[in-house]
């Protein structure tokens, strides 16, 4: 198996930058295009447990869209193939001080494009940072 082939990470940081910018704008329209429309597609967020697109959808169309702004650091995109990879970062928000916030995403390269498969963010002290 061939892991980090230029042209896919390439493509999977395109896909993550995409996110991020829907993320911080609540893009939602965005933001539902690039999670897999799916039942098995899931996001442990930092307050909920989401099981399946439409949860997940749900949970965006409801979510305010104030304090959304935060810069990542760290972040770490590695290919499996030519159709898998993981995107990890660490993000900061104004509104979390002495707070880190972790975010990892399972893309998967499908017909329509790649998409998140599974997602997890988690928040943890600034301090226990290394």
């Amino acid at each position: 198996m061939e892991i980090d082939l230029p042209d896919v990470i390439a493509d999977v940081k395109a896909a993550f930058e995409r996110y991020e910018q829907a993320l911080i704008t609540n893009d939602v329209a965005v933001l539902g295009e690039l999670f897999r429309n799916d039942p098995r597609t899931l996001r442990y967020g930092i307050g909920e447990n989401l099981y399946g697109y439409e949860a997940i959808s749900g949970f965006r169309a409801g979510r305010s869209p104030v304090g959304l702004n935060r810069r990542t650091a760290k972040t770490v995109i590695t290919s499996y193939g030519r159709d898998t990879a993981v995107a990890s970062t660490l993000f900061y928000r104004d509104t979390m001080p002495g707070k880190v916030g972790r975010q990892m995403q399972t893309w998967v390269k499908f017909p329509e494009g790649w998409r998140v498969v599974a997602a997890h963010v988690s928040i943890i002290d600034e301090s226990k940072e290394t």
